[in-house]
């Protein structure tokens, strides 16, 4: 038995990552193993959430993951820690399709409680018509308890504690406004905490949420039965020499990926940024990131932009590494920034449009599933003699994002998750 729970609300920027994130942080400094996760395939917030912990982040996502390893991923890193939070994604019933791979869904499958977060900032006793529906909106769902975020006063919350109660939820406290405590802006990296500035932030935040939010009773509402840890099963790690590029510029990265990627054989890590050289390897990974943030850096580094263009072993690029292959990719203020030349891409950060949603993408027949999110755009659609490639969303509709495979590259757009799926990487990797 130990405390386990999701963090969800009604809908988008209630405040559930900065809840979040505060109780990360406060259950730290009293010397708790926690265990954060994010429901979905985001990026960014699980940074977020293994700076506050101190403890890798991990995603939970039912439409990227299989049963299986969505369980057993939950059981095993639960396993060492005293208490596990999943942050949740949108609005708390929000999902790929209507309710499927939502938070809801999530908490249960792992049969664990959500905590709502409700931004109370322009209700009062009407919080208990919108409570009693999320309570009752679908029965397998437990709801344990309520935070208020916005609250006005003393007074204020005291109203909203009554609406609660009526309708039968734990009323765990209520945070006021504090602007020292807004988390900063997380659109497309603007904003990654990656100095004493965030700490102080985390701090600040933690000791305005314990004057506020009862956390002992939050702590023993959510105790439940821990999950069982799977049969373990006998690992062999293959003879392949594994480079990862990982710096400011390429730094979307699944844990998980990198689990399966070990199990192929031995990982070394890479800038393409700072090194001159690239490391030896059979497989080289870039993953998505910010590299339209350090364009002058990557044109500058031609001694590794000259090295790709001569390496011979295999290469998986991800959204931004497959922006840094490509021929050109042209800043926000229209300076054209040359790559490494290795396919037919010119990629655009003027004209920036949201390209968003889930992915399956069946090459020959191995289903790989990932998602799409970026601002940039290719400049050309770019044309491709390649077949045997199909994108689909998550209602099964064919997507005209472009995939790039040939005997050495698979590059696209999309985010791929692998984490649960070696045979067919190693499969399109031919390895």
């Amino acid at each position: 038995m130990k405390p386990q729970f999701l963090i969800a609300a009604p809908n988008s920027n209630a405040g559930k990552t900065t809840i979040t994130l505060t109780l990360l942080r406060s259950l730290q400094r009293r010397g708790l193993p926690v265990q954060p996760f994010k429901c979905g395939p985001d990026y960014l917030d699980p940074k977020h959430h293994t700076l506050a912990a101190h403890r890798n982040s991990i995603n939970l996502d039912a439409f990227m993951m299989s049963d299986s390893h969505l369980l057993a991923c939950y059981a095993h890193y639960t396993s060492t820690a005293a208490v596990s939070i999943i942050e949740g994604v949108m609005g708390l019933f929000d999902g790929a399709h209507k309710m499927e791979a939502s938070s809801a869904a999530l908490a249960v499958r792992l049969n664990i409680p959500v905590i709502l977060v409700v931004d109370a900032s322009a209700m009062a006793y009407s919080a208990a018509a919108l409570l009693y529906g999320y309570k009752n909106f679908y029965p397998a769902l437990r709801i344990a308890g309520v935070i208020f975020n916005f609250v006005a006063s003393p007074a204020h919350y005291h109203i909203l504690a009554e609406a609660a109660t009526d309708i039968g939820l734990t009323p765990l406290g209520y945070v006021p406004e504090l602007p020292a405590i807004r988390i900063p802006s997380r659109h497309l990296g603007l904003y990654i905490p990656d100095d004493p500035l965030f700490e102080t932030l985390l701090d600040t935040a933690a000791d305005h949420l314990e004057k506020h939010i009862d956390i002992d009773q939050l702590l023993a509402i959510t105790t439940c039965t821990a999950p069982d840890l799977p049969p373990a099963v006998p690992v062999t790690t293959g003879s392949l020499r594994i480079a990862v590029a990982r710096d400011a510029a390429f730094n979307f990265i699944y844990p998980e990926n990198i689990r399966t990627l070990s199990r192929l054989g031995t990982i070394t890590y890479f800038s393409p940024l700072q090194d001159s050289q690239l490391p030896a390897a059979d497989l080289l990974y870039f993953p998505g990131g910010y590299p339209e943030l350090h364009l002058p850096a990557l044109a500058a580094n031609t001694s590794l932009l000259a090295q790709l263009q001569s390496y011979p072993g295999k290469i998986f690029a991800e959204c931004g590494g497959m922006m840094y292959l490509g021929q050109t990719i042209t800043a926000s203020d229209g300076s054209a920034y040359p790559m490494a030349g290795l396919l037919p891409v010119h990629t655009d950060m003027r004209q920036q449009q949201l390209s968003i949603g889930y992915r399956q993408v069946i090459m020959d027949d191995v289903v790989l599933k990932g998602h799409e999110f970026h601002y940039s755009q290719y400049q050309l659609p770019p044309s491709l003699t390649e077949t045997g490639i199909r994108v689909l969303n998550a209602q099964g509709a064919v997507q005209d994002t472009p995939v790039f495979r040939t005997d050495r590259i698979i590059a696209s757009y999309l985010h791929f998750y692998f984490g649960d799926h070696e045979a067919g990487l190693r499969k399109l990797l031919g390895i």
